[in-house]
């Protein structure tokens, strides 16, 4: 592992490739952190607010098709340096919109950024592992953990100190939109092929998927859904159903955030050595136990727990899932990658919605049941994948 992290971070690409995921993990980890501020702020009960979490996916998925154009016409380092800048801007929008209404609309703004720059920074990595042939995926997803890790530590922390949540997020978007500008010379130096529109093969078009993306599709949703309930509700789970101090709310996906990410740090290797497959079903097997210790036992430490071994669980779904779709056969760079995205974001950021109705109608305990069994379909269905 220590060979292989040295060789990451010597290597100035990767370098770059890997800061970017950090970077959006850091976004994702502070919004996560920040929504019981929002709820708390317009009153909002569990079904709203699931309500309201549905207009990221809306940005998402409206975007995710035009981003397969905007990577052909503009160039994988273009999009994604562009993308990132945007999501810095835009990031600190729905906090200073003064109603429901225009904070989802600067949520669907927000998840137009989040689209392409997924898109685009995958599309990356995938494209450096082929020319290269070298193995960075699961490091580039651990970098997006650590970030996420670290946003959310410090939002919730910033907020348990008295910071007001505004304050926060715009420091949290001016070191964002300065970390891009300081990368912005080291990611020029991705490879040619990463550029999509240089590219002899075929022109990258969104397309319904075929049989070999429908079934990675169908584990991406379950993996997906555990890792966007995780996002969107952990800190919820912890704030009113652990009823842990304020300073602790962010720290439930803190703990999720930091076991996914020290799992990915190994996860080349252990890919290496044991197949996608596999993995995957080891992974689901230990998630779903570990959403059940929470569920069963809502106390501070064994939900921390929990959240934890959740982490560890779906760590390497998503290098393992993009590394497949990016190369299944018949589509071409980006394509399949921002196919199953759109499907999988349904899981994701649409998933939580559905959760917040379910936990308005019976309680969010029994909805986070439900993320368990999908955790079981999530087992079953990876005993299929070929990776």
């Amino acid at each position: 592992m220590t060979a292989h992290l040295r060789l990451f971070f010597n290597h100035s690409t990767s370098r770059a490739i890997g800061l970017v995921f950090a970077m959006q993990g850091i976004l994702f980890g502070t919004w996560s952190s920040m929504i019981p501020f929002i709820k708390q702020k317009f009153q909002l009960d569990d079904a709203q607010l699931g309500l309201l979490l549905l207009a990221l996916p809306v940005g998402v998925t409206i975007m995710n098709p035009i981003s397969v154009g905007i990577l052909h016409r503009m160039g994988t380092v273009r999009a994604t340096l562009l993308a990132r800048t945007l999501g810095a801007l835009f990031f600190v929008i729905p906090f200073l919109m003064p109603n429901v209404w225009t904070v989802a609309a600067a949520l669907i703004l927000l998840g137009t950024t989040f689209s392409t720059t997924n898109v685009s920074m995958n599309t990356a990595a995938t494209s450096l592992e082929n020319v290269e042939g070298i193995r960075i995926m699961a490091t580039c997803h651990a970098l997006w953990s650590s970030g996420a890790m670290l946003g959310s530590a410090i939002g919730a922390t910033a907020v348990g100190m008295g910071v007001h949540p505004v304050t926060h997020v715009m420091l949290v978007g001016s070191v964002l939109l300065l970390s891009t500008l300081l990368i912005y010379q080291a990611f020029q130096r991705v490879p040619s092929e990463v550029t999509v529109s240089k590219s002899n093969g075929p022109r990258p078009k969104f397309k319904m998927p075929s049989a070999a993306l429908w079934g990675l599709i169908a584990i991406s949703l379950c993996t997906n859904l555990t890792e966007g309930t995780m996002a969107d509700w952990s800190a919820v789970y912890m704030r009113e159903i652990v009823q842990a101090p304020a300073a602790l709310w962010g720290w439930g996906f803190a703990a999720y955030a930091f076991f996914m990410a020290m799992t990915r740090f190994t996860g080349d290797a252990i890919l290496k050595n044991y197949g996608g497959g596999p993995v995957l079903r080891v992974g689901g097997m230990i998630a779903a136990s570990g959403l059940l210790l929470a569920i069963l036992l809502p106390y501070t430490l064994t939900t921390l727990i929990g959240f934890a071994m959740v982490g560890a669980g779906v760590s390497l779904g998503a290098p393992v899932l993009y590394s497949a779709a990016a190369k299944v056969p018949g589509m071409a760079p980006g394509a399949g990658l921002a196919t199953m995205n759109t499907f999988a974001m349904v899981g994701f950021l649409g998933g939580p919605a559905v959760i917040g109705f379910i936990a308005k109608a019976f309680s969010l305990p029994v909805a986070l049941g439900v993320v368990v069994m999908m955790g079981c379909v999530w087992i079953w269905r990876a005993g299929y994948l070929k990776a």
